[in-house]
């Protein structure tokens, strides 16, 4: 391998964030039946994470307001864990009686942001995760937590790095067990997040507990991915499709796709376990719903191939 590359880890863990993050900002509502065939899909693809649904109001997030119905008929396979989005002791509660055993939790690091998206400082997104990380302590549920607007923010610009690591440290000083550092607005460049990332793992936070989330609103996912695999990230989120983006971000495009990165990573002989036919046949199942084309370029190709334009 290139000296260049020869940083890479030998294998990714993708995480699988389309019926979460990706159908909560669609503008349809996906029928709950469909909903489940399309997580069970993704999951027999041989993902090791889907991120299943949010247990937040139905009132701000609509198109997720049958996430009770959804984890509790889904059809789950022992090697896949399905995480789902808990905004407060409420949500938690609810998802418990789901069945749920996987959780994760969000703030930002950019006061603006968090105000907009959850009408909360970031110290009150904090607070209110106490009471959450200790019932998921008392249930042995593992919880992540989601740090928005890392990279920049809609209403503010820049964000200063250090806010970053503030709002990291605290979050695994709570109990968090994994971090997912997102790019909401898709601003990254390959050099802010090597910085970014550098200055978290010198200040002695475990590279095994983070994880990245890009956009590609500006076409650099891919290539901000492959900046985090060279300084160690080895959990990285996508939405098959390129579904989603963030209803509370103007002008964020979609989700990084599931199969543009696992393309990549297979290329360069990167290990996932997921089989990216099976993908490409989940966002197929899913598209007809969705009243547009999925934004994933390898999908494209692929329907392109099979003559399906």
């Amino acid at each position: 391998m290139l000296s260049a590359f020869a940083t890479l880890p030998t294998s990714v863990r993708v995480f699988e964030v389309g019926p979460r993050d990706g159908l909560q900002n669609e503008k349809v509502q996906i029928p709950t039946e469909q909903k489940i065939q399309f997580i069970q899909m993704l999951a027999e693809a041989g993902l090791p994470v889907v991120e299943a649904s949010s247990f937040v109001s139905p009132r701000a997030i609509p198109q997720l307001s049958d996430a009770a119905t959804v984890m509790t008929h889904l059809k789950r396979l022992t090697t896949v864990d399905y995480p789902v989005l808990v905004p407060n002791l409420k949500g938690m509660e609810r998802a418990l009686a789901a069945g749920v055993r996987s959780i994760a939790v969000f703030t930002a690091a950019s006061e603006s942001f968090t105000r907009h998206n959850i009408n909360a400082t970031i110290a009150e997104s904090l607070a209110n995760f106490r009471p959450v990380l200790e019932l998921a302590r008392q249930e042995d549920i593992p919880v992540r937590g989601y740090i928005s607007t890392v990279f920049g923010c809609p209403y503010e610009g820049a964000v200063d790095p250090q806010r970053v690591l503030e709002v990291a440290q605290e979050l695994l000083a709570a109990g968090v067990a994994e971090l997912s550092l997102g790019d909401t607005i898709g601003v990254a460049t390959p050099i802010q997040v090597v910085n970014v990332l550098e200055l978290l793992l010198n200040a002695g936070l475990p590279v095994q507990q983070l994880g990245v989330h890009f956009h590609d609103t500006r076409g650099t996912a891919l290539a901000n991915v492959l900046a985090a695999l060279q300084v160690g990230i080895t959990t990285v989120d996508s939405s098959a499709g390129g579904l989603g983006g963030c209803p509370y971000a103007p002008g964020a495009a979609g989700n990084l796709a599931t199969e543009d990165l696992l393309y990549m990573l297979h290329g360069m002989g990167i290990q996932t376990g997921v089989d990216l036919d099976k993908v490409v046949a989940a966002t197929a199942y899913i598209a007809p719903f969705l009243g547009h084309a999925p934004a994933s370029k390898y999908y494209q190709a692929a329907m392109a191939a099979a003559g399906n334009v």
